[in-house]
């Protein structure tokens, strides 16, 4: 359940919010319902997918690692990690070690949800071996978000430039998002959250609304950090040019739809209210002015939510969402490998504070049902990607680095 910091001081609030959650949930003591919503916004509940069929088998290739956070492979096999307190690292191929400490990364601020983010390889990266990562930056007001690359030389970053800032920085230590995804014309997409400069108790129009800034918005880029020039065109006065959709809170997961090459991402909502949405160029995905999250501390239930939740027509609705607590999305994959067919096509996103994977099923873009997987972990999943070898490979907060066969 997302609390606020005053909660977190608490504890007596925190567990009577989870208390009163449960119990308006009818799961008896079960902090999550999921609640899918189908693209009319709806709003009923997903119906569970059909069983796989199978239990996937979790094998723990590493416990070495000090808050991962990103992930990419290299063309040998080999991982490339990135760690929320500032290091990267390489692991050898078979997950078990650590190999390489890359030298050559900025100095990060590794505070709160702040830290080093991100990390994914050029799609050219077998011939001129650029890397991307994000980062927390410091700077005048605070910090944001940055994005920075460098050629990996070795165990070594060179050529170190940033490409993207955020604007404005701002104090405080949530909600950098931050995932980086490669279209298939080499583009580069940046999720970016809100910095949590908007609240579910007064929504403005001033931040993740805001065309003139950066927060709450999915940025598109070239691999230098030049603008598209088949960007969206806002009319807004100051609109930036490099935004492609905004009214977003925290997307911290995103990938490419296999098939129709889409952007998708999922991202936190306030208390409940997280979301896996269809992401389309231009278009507003109404946060902080709409939301099936509700303000922090009031009471589960409908009668809570932003503007009355409903997202249509003034703004996208998600693809599937999670109420009346949250899950904390973290990572986002599309199943397209040969080792689960049972999962081809499926969105596989972990949970933090829902500590699991969950499977979502489409029609099309529809939702059409949805399982909670490896429960019984009782791990924050934070990164899940799909491996050359067609298994899945999850990142979880506490230092492990899963494997997921059958």
């Amino acid at each position: 359940m997302s609390l606020t910091t005053a909660d977190l001081a608490r504890p007596n609030r925190r567990e009577a919010i989870v208390r009163i959650a449960a119990l308006w949930a009818g799961v008896g003591g079960a902090t999550v319902l999921g609640s899918g919503c189908n693209s009319d916004g709806n709003g009923n509940a997903a119906p569970a997918a059909a069983p796989s069929g199978f239990t996937p088998v979790v094998t723990t290739l590493t416990s070495a690692l000090s808050s991962p956070w990103g992930m990419d492979f290299l063309p040998d096999g080999r991982m490339l990690v990135t760690q929320k307190g500032g290091s990267m690292v390489i692991l050898s191929a078979d997950g078990s070690s650590i190999v390489g400490n890359v030298s050559g990364v900025p100095a990060v601020v590794s505070a709160g949800q702040g830290g080093l983010l991100d990390v994914v390889l050029d799609p050219d990266f077998a011939t001129d071996p650029w890397v991307y990562w994000a980062y927390a930056e410091a700077g005048t007001g605070g910090s944001g978000t940055a994005v920075a690359r460098g050629r990996l030389v070795g165990a070594a970053l060179q050529d170190v430039a940033v490409i993207f800032r955020q604007a404005p920085k701002r104090s405080g230590s949530s909600h950098f998002g931050c995932r980086l995804v490669f279209r298939a014309d080499k583009t580069l997409f940046i999720t970016l959250g809100d910095r949590q400069a908007d609240s579910p108790s007064n929504p403005t129009a001033d931040h993740a609304q805001n065309l003139a800034r950066t927060l709450g918005k999915v940025v598109r880029i070239r691999r230098d950090g030049s603008i598209p020039g088949d960007n969206p065109r806002f009319a807004a006065a100051g609109a930036l040019p490099g935004i492609w959709s905004y009214g977003h809170r925290n997307p911290q997961g995103a990938a490419i739809h296999p098939t129709t090459g889409e952007l998708w991402l999922v991202e936190h909502g306030p208390q409940g209210g997280d979301e896996l949405n269809r992401v389309l160029p231009g278009h507003n995905h109404g946060w902080p002015l709409r939301s099936y999250g509700c303000p922090y501390g009031s009471f589960p239930g409908a009668g809570c939510q932003v503007a009355g939740g409903t997202h249509a027509p003034d703004y996208d609705e998600p693809v599937s969402y999670w109420v009346p607590t949250s899950i904390a999305p973290s990572g986002l994959a599309f199943y397209s490998g040969d080792k689960f067919p049972e999962w081809q096509g499926n969105a596989l996103l972990g949970a933090l504070a829902g500590t699991a994977l969950w499977r979502v099923v489409l029609d099309g873009n529809a939702e059409v049902g949805r399982e909670r997987l490896l429960a019984d972990l009782g791990e924050r999943i934070r990164c899940v990607r799909q491996g050359p070898d067609g298994w899945l490979y999850l990142l979880t907060d506490s230092g492990r680095l899963l494997r997921l066969t059958r």
